[in-house]
């Protein structure tokens, strides 16, 4: 089992402001009068209230439930996974970092594969961690996390953690959930995985009895962004032991996801038929997609996410289309990092099937 660093692993640090919300779960009852708070709980707000009304309004005055536990019981109850072994945060961008807080001491080596998601390397950077970075995989057909080159790489630079997208952004690329196991056990022992499932939901396989497990020495992130389209209000939330959630509760914000931001995520979970209405038609928007350009003969890559990535012939080609099409004012993804500069991404928003909504590249793809 990785260890935490010392400095966790005594009694502190303990968080000296839990909140109303949780003392009044451990008291067992209501405090109905909160004269201790400073929040500003008698500010008028006749400007909120005239742009947004009262019932917005009533969400700004308080700090949020430190432990959100409307939410998380929420998604145990519709995912099957323990209440215990849920923690909530600011998106899944936050539960990076909370992740690198908690287990990555400045110095540690940390692993990803160049190109996956930056903010992972950009956290661990500004943590002080030195960042290694292996090669995609790359075959025709194929752009996927080498998970060989991954764990050879935190055992030769013994690795603190190790960072896959699954499904990968910007790929698409999905490893089944025997690649996931096999690469937790090659991994050594003193070395977390840090799995961001932040287009869980797009899997076909998404309410799988794998999708439910809490695996030890495993963060699991997921987020509210895409499939519940909530990414304005920032909000996701962590799987993973509850030893390992103790320990990152020591290293969290005490706030970090605001009273209305929870009250919205609890109305959407409430409502999970809309939330998989718009899964099945990005899914089948991403469909039309792929096969709207694979059948202008471009190198649609497979995608168990909401986008599709397309791969160019060369690093030139995608720049050019990508700053043309900026210049149109129309905005697709292209990875900065040098081992993707080939690949541009694409949302399968019904905007992106309009009729010459893409046409620079569709031109492009024509021409070459």
């Amino acid at each position: 089992m990785p260890r935490f660093p010392d400095h966790l692993t005594g009694d502190g640090p303990t968080n000296p402001f839990p909140g109303i919300r949780v003392l009044e779960r451990r008291l067992g009852r209501e405090i109905p009068h909160r004269l201790g708070s400073n929040e500003g709980l008698d500010m008028p707000h006749r400007a909120l209230r005239a742009h947004f009304g009262d019932a917005m309004v009533e969400h700004a005055y308080c700090y949020g439930d430190s432990e959100a536990l409307g939410i998380r019981q929420r998604l145990a109850d519709q995912q099957g996974i323990p209440l215990e072994a849920l923690l909530v945060d600011a998106g899944a961008d936050s539960l990076i970092a909370l992740a690198l807080r908690t287990v990555a001491e400045p110095g540690t080596a940390v692993v990803a594969t160049g190109g996956t998601y930056p903010t992972f390397g950009y956290f661990a950077r500004g943590q002080g961690c030195r960042l290694v970075e292996v090669p995609y995989e790359e075959a025709p057909g194929r752009l996927a996390p080498d998970l060989e080159a991954l764990s050879a790489a935190a055992r030769r630079e013994r690795a603190r953690l190790v960072y896959l997208a699954n499904p990968d952004n910007p790929g698409g690329h999905l490893h089944d959930d025997a690649a996931i196991r096999q690469l937790r056990e090659t991994l050594p022992d003193d070395c977390w995985l840090l799995l961001d499932e932040a287009y869980h939901d797009f899997r076909d396989d998404a309410e799988s009895s794998f999708a439910r497990e809490v695996l030890p020495g495993v963060f699991r992130l997921r987020t509210l962004s895409k499939a519940h389209g909530m990414a304005g209000l920032r909000i996701g939330y962590a799987i993973a032991e509850p030893a390992t959630l103790a320990m990152m509760m020591k290293v969290r914000i005490h706030y970090a996801v605001s009273t209305l931001t929870q009250a919205a995520a609890e109305v959407v979970l409430d409502h999970p038929d809309e939330t998989h209405e718009h899964i099945a038609a990005v899914l089948e928007r991403r469909q039309r997609l792929a096969e709207h350009f694979r059948g202008l003969g471009a190198e649609v890559l497979p995608s168990a996410t909401n986008f599709i990535g397309i791969r160019l012939p060369s690093v030139e080609l995608a720049e050019r289309v990508h700053r043309e099409l900026l210049e149109d004012g129309r905005l697709i993804a292209r990875p900065a990092h040098p081992n993707l500069g080939h690949v541009l991404r694409i949302t399968a928003v019904e905007d992106a099937l309009v009729p010459g909504r893409l046409a620079i590249l569709e031109r492009a793809l024509e021409e070459g």
